[in-house]
């Protein structure tokens, strides 16, 4: 009987320093998943801030139509009259027409330029959070390992580590 009780102390003892291993993963994991969310909830920003900078460009280019179109109405209206006073007023807003049309054309590229802009840091957000979901389960992996002392969940927890740091790590480095 005794000697029953010193083998399970011994293996017990045995297990502790697998237990710290596991211990540091989780630890790790830990701190990697929180830098991953952090850099997730960021990029999400980013996209939501380009998307509204590119809402404002639009808004900014309606009300350049708006006003090319009442300058053509001013200046068809000031043709038909008769006079040289209404020809020379009417050519004032054929200038602001065309003034309005340049304007407008540069701002569309730049509205779209911001669309783009937030395209791809929704695609770099996605990339981390993705990242996080693996990082999250790594950590469960550990959590089993300590709970039922297999290996192979500890294992596990490494290699979905690995793959949600290759994940974060691509968002920076292709994107």
């Amino acid at each position: 009987m005794e000697s029953e009780h010193e083998l399970e102390e011994a293996a017990e003892k045995a297990r502790e320093p697998f237990d710290r291993v596991v211990g540091a993963t989780m630890a790790t994991v830990a701190v990697v998943l929180a830098l991953v969310s952090v850099l997730g909830q960021m990029k999400t920003t980013e996209e939501l801030l380009a998307q509204q900078k590119a809402s404002d460009q639009w808004a900014y280019y309606q009300a350049k139509s708006i006003r090319r179109y009442q300058s053509e109405f001013a200046g068809d209206v000031l043709r038909v009259l008769p006079g040289p006073a209404a020809a020379a007023a009417g050519k004032k807003y054929d200038a602001n027409v065309e003034r309005y049309k340049s304007d407008g054309e540069e701002i569309q590229r730049k509205a779209r330029e911001l669309e783009e802009e937030s395209k791809a840091e929704g695609h770099r957000a996605l990339g981390l959070h993705f990242a996080e979901i693996f990082l999250e389960v790594a950590i469960v992996f550990c959590s089993l390992t300590l709970l039922t002392r297999r290996r192979y969940f500890w294992l596990a927890g490494v290699v979905l580590t690995v793959v949600g740091a290759v994940i974060a790590l691509r968002v920076f480095l292709v994107h």
